[in-house]
């Protein structure tokens, strides 16, 4: 049960990454739902879990799973970085859409 967790775990999460990094368009929302619910299963199955009795197997699968989430993290935190500067930019260029008189009321040659 723990290693079939891992493993879908290990999938979902590289396919998130690999969704990122080549910006495909796919449900981001729907990927970090089934991680979420993933490390949530894998928290619960390794309650109290002592790390010395588990076979080599899956141990090779949890340190793996360990380096996807670390290069996950990196890559999510890129393209949050990538959101929150476009969301800056966007926000400047409304700044200034409003500051040149474009939303203004015209006055008209007589007023």
């Amino acid at each position: 049960m723990l290693l079939a967790c891992i493993k879908r775990l290990e999938a979902v999460v590289e396919e998130e990454t690999e969704t990122l990094e080549t910006r495909a368009s796919t449900d981001l929302d729907g990927l970090n739902r089934r991680k979420s619910q993933g490390l949530l299963e894998l928290t619960r199955l390794t309650r109290g879990l002592d790390p010395t009795t588990l076979d080599a197997t899956t141990a090779i699968h949890l340190a793996r799973l360990r380096d996807k989430l670390a290069r996950n993290q990196q890559v999510v935190a890129l393209h949050l970085r990538a959101m929150e500067e476009i969301d800056d930019t966007l926000a400047q260029v409304a700044l200034a859409a409003e500051s040149d008189g474009t939303y203004s009321a015209r006055r008209s040659r007589g007023s």
